[in-house]
């Protein structure tokens, strides 16, 4: 092992670096914190069992500056387990996510936490309360936990290959990064969001710091303190219209008129808006009663589809996400019917038509002061700097939109909590 203090360890490292690929690990000063509310103490970079440690805020060490980080141009192959974590400390391509790897085979993810947290358990009994103790944990005990995570990747050899998924790696993983780095300010000052891509269905759950974003509740205050950090800044939320309704129309080869789905989808059931929701969702979700099927034309092909779905899974080792190619194993799964394989399969054609969508507007939002704070399931929060104006948001709609595929409401406030329906400003 060696540790990188200075130019001349570092230009036999860079060397190293750029002609081989190699397995990394982000040490974080301070593990009860957000990435992007600490700062790197370690670096541990593992090339062809060489080992290297990059010290930039450690007591044991001399640090280096952390522009060295930036300065790294290789095209080689970095594995690393928490891809987005590493994103946070660094700009590097071709990085691929060991956890996603072992995910797409199991449809779990990779656990580690007994081999993260038992080299440090001493220190963190006796400085529970001190910040940044990855700072002062010495550094030959961030190696002991190095060791077993590198042997753990070497005997799961099947994660240290070509990425399972790109789509996966650098779309999906990528997008939520660039998310959780913006930020949400609250009264209280800046937070950060977590997102899990590693769940059963695939749609990402988003919790850090006791905060659970993903269910934040409309009525019960949770969203009050979430507001602008921009001076004279407004908080929008743009919200899919019969979102599933929607994408499970465009794989059935059904076709929707103009306006309200819910409101169309009230005429086949004879009651108002609010009960058409509840019932296409019920049917959706819970299964369609045969005199629902013969009398609703989208039910009926919805019907059909469900049925052939469950046969393929049935007869095939697995099935097919919808976008990005993602293989669902029948062996990983249990306890299943059809009408639970078909909710999975709508969590799935939503999060990836999300990341799909995503992919096309995060490059058109440089060059504006506004950010992308939170993605949760069918709506898109904005904190809107007012100086980017109205065809700033007239754009971001049009792309969320897709062309008018998938019609957003649109509503905005001072707080999270107080949001004003303003979709009518919208419309031409």
């Amino acid at each position: 092992m060696k540790i990188i203090e200075n130019d001349i360890d570092w230009k036999e490292f860079i060397t190293e670096f750029e002609e081989n690929d190699s397995i990394v690990i982000p040490i974080q000063c301070d593990d009860n914190k957000h990435p992007c509310d600490t700062k790197l103490s370690l670096l541990y970079v593992n090339i062809k069992d060489k080992e290297f440690i990059l010290p930039f805020n450690h007591s044991e060490s001399l640090n280096l500056p952390k522009e060295y980080l930036n300065k790294i141009k290789s095209s080689n192959k970095k594995y690393t387990y928490d891809k987005k974590k590493l994103l946070h400390f660094v700009n590097w391509k071709n990085i691929i996510d060991l956890n996603l790897n072992y995910y797409m085979n199991k449809n779990e993810p990779l656990y580690i936490e007994d081999i993260t947290t038992a080299a440090h358990r001493f220190f963190y009994s006796k400085f529970y309360n001190q910040d940044n103790i990855n700072t002062i944990i010495p550094i030959m005990k961030h190696l002991e936990s190095c060791h077993k995570l590198t042997k753990l990747f070497k005997e799961k050899n099947e994660i240290l290959s070509d990425c399972v998924n790109l789509s996966y790696n650098d779309k999906v993983l990528e997008n939520l990064q660039y998310i959780e780095s913006n930020g949400l300010q609250t009264l209280d000052g800046m937070v950060y969001s977590e997102y899990n891509p590693y769940t059963s269905t695939g749609r990402p759950s988003n919790r850090f710091g006791g905060i659970n974003f993903a269910a934040l509740n409309k009525k019960d205050g949770s969203r009050k303190p979430f507001v602008s950090r921009f001076e004279d800044g407004v908080l929008v939320e743009m919200d899919y219209d019969g979102y599933h309704l929607r994408l499970i129309a465009d794989k059935v080869g059904y076709e929707f008129p103009e306006g309200s789905v819910h409101e169309y989808m009230a005429k086949f059931y004879g009651c108002d808006y609010g009960e058409s929701k509840q019932k296409s969702f019920k049917y959706l979700y819970g299964g369609i009663p045969m005199e629902v099927v013969q009398l609703n034309p989208f039910f009926s092909k919805v019907y059909d589809f469900i049925e052939h779905f469950w046969k393929v899974y049935k007869e095939k080792d697995f099935i097919i996400s919808n976008i990005y190619n993602k293989k669902i194993y029948k062996k990983n799964l249990s306890d299943m019917n059809k009408n639970k394989l078909f909710n999975y399969f709508i969590q799935l054609m939503e999060t990836e038509n999300n990341m799909k969508m995503l992919t096309s507007l995060i490059p058109q939002l440089d060059g504006y002061e506004s950010k992308l704070i939170l993605y949760s399931y069918d709506s898109f929060l904005f904190d809107f700097n007012i100086d980017d104006g109205l065809d700033y948001l007239k754009k971001v709609k049009s792309v969320i939109e897709q062309n008018g595929k998938y019609p957003v409401k649109v509503g905005w406030g001072n707080s999270y909590h107080d949001m004003k329906d303003i979709t009518e400003k919208f419309v031409d």
